[in-house]
């Protein structure tokens, strides 16, 4: 890999915001996200990413409604300085040119109107070949209506994005970045390069979402797990504790060398490649951690010591079901 040098730019992930099932939400952390959020700017944070189906049950839609409210709270030389991201699920129902045509205002209603990017969730390729060419019509229609906002997308694989930027391009219209799952754990990852070259080839911004997979990649091999989860994420954290061993050791080891933490050495692998990693937070102190990762660049030999554990790993995540070809 030849190493891509450019200015480290994260992006602050909420999807654990308003999730119970799998993050334990509670209401009453909402100020506390507020911190988070907040020290996040401070810090540089540039790109906010949340999506229309983030928040269970009763609080769908709470992510961006969130983030709406922590809006109003931010001076607006802050505001200029950040993109605002969301990504539009597309559900069965939701079908033809009009499809996104309501989610899309309820989305940047919720957002205080501050939308800069709207992505497709994923590609309903597998199950509808024709429904995401619509639904991007769809935003197209948007944008010529006088809706200012890029167009993004997620989940996608190499085929189906040539497709798509072709498609795009005979509208004078393009992608403008593509978000998939990416890390040291995460399967496929020839796959995923093959997807950032053709980024590369066509100037849109490659986004790595679950960079640190799920908080596995930030546990110590040398203390006992004693984390306060979810059922399923304890689960998970089980199921993955003596396969990610080794990998884990080797981070430990840099992280050791570098003063600095295993979520760090993840990220840093992330940027060593060019990529733009997208980090679920939801704690002050957790941006503050993460934000030391400007402070310092793998090595070519570090890079290589995580490539070879990474591969050796036999049990990787899973792929994302709705991952296209």
């Amino acid at each position: 890999v030849v190493r891509i040098v450019l200015r480290k730019k994260i992006g602050l992930g909420t999807w654990s915001w308003g999730n119970k099932f799998f993050w334990n939400y509670k209401v009453s952390s909402d100020e506390e996200l507020y911190e988070t959020f907040s020290e996040a700017l401070n810090q540089g944070f540039s790109f906010i990413d949340t999506a229309d189906s983030y928040g269970t049950g009763s609080l769908s839609g709470r992510s961006e409604k969130l983030i709406g409210q922590f809006l109003q709270r931010v001076i607006k030389a802050k505001k200029n300085n950040i993109q605002i991201a969301t990504k539009l699920a597309p559900y069965p129902w939701r079908i033809g040119r009009q499809g996104f045509s309501k989610p899309f205002k309820k989305s940047l209603n919720r957002l205080n109107n501050q939308l800069d990017i709207v992505q497709l969730h994923w590609s309903t390729e597998k199950y509808n070949p024709w429904q995401d060419f619509q639904l991007l019509n769809n935003l197209c229609d948007l944008i010529d209506e006088g809706f200012e906002f890029q167009i993004g997308l997620s989940n996608i694989g190499p085929k189906r994005l040539l497709k798509i930027i072709h498609f795009l391009k005979d509208k004078n219209k393009r992608v403008s970045s593509v978000q998939v799952q990416f890390s040291l754990l995460s399967p496929n990852n020839e796959k995923q390069k093959h997807i950032k070259k053709i980024c590369d080839q066509n100037k849109i911004d490659f986004l790595a979402y679950s960079p640190l997979a799920f908080g596995i990649l930030c546990q110590d091999p040398s203390i006992t797990d004693t984390g306060k989860r979810s059922l399923l994420r304890n689960f998970i954290f089980q199921t993955y504790s003596k396969p990610t061993l080794e990998l884990r050791n080797v981070m430990k080891e840099i992280s050791n060398a570098r003063s600095a933490s295993l979520a760090q050495v993840a990220l840093n692998w992330c940027f060593y490649q060019g990529v733009i990693p997208i980090v679920g937070l939801r704690k002050k102190k957790q941006v503050l951690d993460i934000c030391n990762v400007f402070k310092w660049d793998l090595t070519q030999r570090e890079f290589e010591m995580l490539e070879t554990a990474s591969k050796s790993c036999v049990k990787k995540l899973p792929d994302n079901p709705f991952s296209s070809l």
